[in-house]
């Protein structure tokens, strides 16, 4: 099975924006926080779940109608390259 790896810069775009969620909401971002869990868990056994991304060789999952985790499949892993919002410019 495939472990899960979050690139840096991606953990960071996730606590960032649980951070805000939570100012106004701190439910809401545990709320956010345990569904991209739970979906990421899924991507582990379920890996190219995602539409394919918008960079080649990525794939994407809306893990929430504002945002988009996006990822890369190995052999050996799921790395989560960025969480971001659905209305960002990307890439």
């Amino acid at each position: 099975m495939r472990k899960l790896t979050w690139r840096r810069s991606a953990s960071d775009q996730l606590d960032g924006i649980l951070g805000y969620i939570a100012e106004n909401d701190k439910q809401a971002a545990d709320r956010l926080e345990q569904r991209i869990t739970e979906i990421l868990d899924t991507a582990i056994v379920v890996p190219f779940m995602g539409r394919p991304g918008r960079l080649a060789g990525t794939r994407e999952l809306i893990v929430h109608a504002n945002y988009i985790v996006v990822y890369r499949v190995t052999d050996t892993a799921i790395n989560i390259l960025r969480v971001l919002h659905a209305r960002k410019q990307y890439p």
